[in-house]
């Protein structure tokens, strides 16, 4: 610790990543060697589905580790715009699910050109007072004016609503992340990439534990007919793991060990009950993954990956910057 704390920022940063893709070298290596043991023939089928989706699963941890250097390394202008990029092909995957009129175009545009850019310039000039009313209080005023317009009164409210609830989704949620990287607070300058890989951290621990305990425990699912395997018993395991991890990785952040576990416990919570609100979304349009196994044209499953950030970032931003008064 001592010798962490007599690097400067940059070194810091650098031996995060350092430590981070070393780790993901490591299980690339042991997962492969695990790979190559002989197994009998009966179960070579049910191994080869597993070890798929395990490859596919490592492959986005290092392509989302590699886009966080990235971030990272392009500095606060090069990270807005990876995660707007990021909003934006979220957002394509959301309004895949809509059943558009013409009469909707005047307010997709406004949200895709207008809102969604808008929202991560004020991000990148960090003007963070501005940017947390942007999508709540003007786009929500905005896009509604811009359908009316087009004069069609034909579900009106349902579809500027479902335009609306994806907007603030994709975009609002999402553009808390790279918010992160430049929040202000005193004696933290410059360490805005441990406030993010953090949060990161937690929340995946939080999901691998609650997805271990799912499989491991039976309990009766809160919603079956939105998810069988969505279990309170599970979302508490996976809450508390988090907060662990939390508290394990505090000197990472400004909080106190505490601190970190209550902060990680509230952001792995809120992102757990968020994959669920977009399970329900997924059952109420009558698929089960946004990826290329569903129905839907153009869709890459890029939401089925970002839903947890996308309702655990605003919850983390907010309480950090309410808690240290992180200015503009």
């Amino acid at each position: 610790m001592r010798w962490l704390k007599s690097l400067n920022t940059g070194e810091q940063v650098a031996f995060l990543f350092v430590v981070l893709f070393g780790a993901l070298l490591l299980v690339s290596i042991g997962s492969v060697l695990w790979s190559l043991r002989e197994r009998p023939e009966q179960e070579q089928e049910a191994w080869q589905a597993r070890w798929s989706r395990f490859r596919h699963e490592l492959n986005m941890v290092w392509v989302g580790a590699c886009l966080f250097w990235a971030a990272w390394v392009s500095g606060p202008v090069g990270a807005t715009l990876l995660f707007g990029v990021f909003s934006f092909l979220a957002f394509r995957e959301f309004i895949t699910l809509l059943h558009t009129r013409r009469a909707d175009h005047r307010g997709l545009i406004m949200a895709f050109f207008v809102i969604l850019p808008l929202q991560y310039v004020l991000v990148g000039t960090r003007h963070f007072d501005l940017f947390s009313v942007l999508i709540p209080v003007y786009g929500f005023l905005a896009i509604p004016v811009a359908s009316a317009l087009a004069d069609d009164p034909g579900r009106f409210l349902e579809r500027n609503a479902k335009i609306q609830w994806g907007i603030m989704v994709c975009v609002y949620g999402l553009s808390h992340a790279p918010a992160l990287l430049l929040l202000d607070i005193p004696k933290y300058q410059g360490r805005g990439a441990f406030l993010l890989f953090f949060l990161v951290a937690v929340v995946a621990c939080g999901q691998i534990a609650q997805a271990i305990a799912t499989s491991r425990f039976r309990a009766r699912p809160v919603a079956r007919r939105i998810s069988r395997s969505f279990t309170m018993k599970a979302w508490w395991i996976g809450a508390f793991a988090a907060a662990l991890a939390g508290a394990l990785l505090y000197w990472i952040t400004p909080f106190k060990a505490g601190q970190a576990a209550i902060a990680a416990f509230i952001a792995a919570g809120c992102g757990s009950f968020g994959v669920f609100v977009m399970q329900a979304l997924k059952r109420d349009a009558g698929i089960h993954a946004w990826g290329n196994r569903s129905a839907i044209t153009g869709a890459v499953g890029l939401l089925d990956r970002i839903a947890v950030m996308c309702f655990a970032a605003p919850v983390f931003f907010h309480s950090v910057r309410w808690y240290f008064r992180a200015g503009t």
